[in-house]
């Protein structure tokens, strides 16, 4: 950008005497002039839709249109239309969060009231199938909830075991028999009689209970169930 510049001075040609012909103005330094001129308006920027080359610097203080919220063209940017898209970013209920800075969003955002939000606590989303998370800022949940030590018992029906015995003439004795029992009732089994050996099955089924204990088991220390987190500053715009 150029400003006019004169190349002629005719103040000091005017006070010249007359008769000096330094006082005559030629026609070349009117040329000169006129050059001068054009060049200075041809690189000044017009008050209409002007198109700036370079690093345009407005000064301080200086006024500008603000745009509409829904425009995306390159048109210039007041603050105003800043803290407007700003503002619809986070309207009334947004939730801010900050992993590092503790200061009120209304000091860095500089717009809204905003009140701390959710203190030892994290967000799930909102769940209309659920009556737990059907309702905006529902609360639940326990950070001291425990799993207490405890033990198990069992009690077992009655079994039948197997077994083959073999014996001679009026004699029977167990050959052999699957595991180790024993019954408050009876049984018995004709396996034969007369000389010779003789063999069969001999099927046991006598009421009975197996009692058992597991060992404990458990905590009863708190705050050993939470899910993994981290710490960030929340806050809550409420106007």
């Amino acid at each position: 950008m150029t400003n006019y510049t004169k190349s002629t001075n005719f103040a000091t040609k005017d006070a010249l005497a007359s008769g000096n012909a330094l006082k005559i103005v030629k026609g070349t330094e009117i040329d000169t002039e006129f050059n001068n001129i054009a060049t200075a308006v041809a690189t000044k920027a017009d008050l209409a839709s002007p198109t700036f080359t370079g690093t345009p610097t407005l000064p301080t203080g200086t006024i500008g249109v603000t745009q509409s919220a829904a425009n995306s063209s390159t048109a210039l940017a007041t603050t105003a239309f800043v803290q407007a898209a700003l503002s619809a970013l986070y309207p009334v209920g947004a939730i801010y969060i900050n992993a590092t800075s503790s200061t009120n969003p209304a000091t860095s955002l500089g717009f809204g009231t905003w009140t701390a939000f959710g203190a030892g606590r994290v967000m799930v989303g909102f769940d209309s199938g659920n009556a737990l998370f059907d309702t905006a800022e529902e609360t639940g949940g326990s950070a001291d909830a425990t799993l207490p030590s405890h033990t198990h018992t069992a009690t077992t029906d009655s079994t039948t075991i197997s077994g083959s015995v073999s014996g001679s003439s009026n004699t029977t004795r167990f050959a052999s028999a699957t595991g180790v029992f024993s019954t408050s009732g009876s049984a018995t089994q004709d396996v034969g009689t007369g000389a010779g050996t003789a063999a069969t099955t001999l099927n046991i089924s006598a009421p009975h209970t197996h009692t058992l204990t597991t060992a404990s088991a458990g905590t009863s220390g708190t705050n050993a169930n939470y899910q993994p987190y981290i710490t960030v500053y929340m806050w809550k715009r409420t106007a």
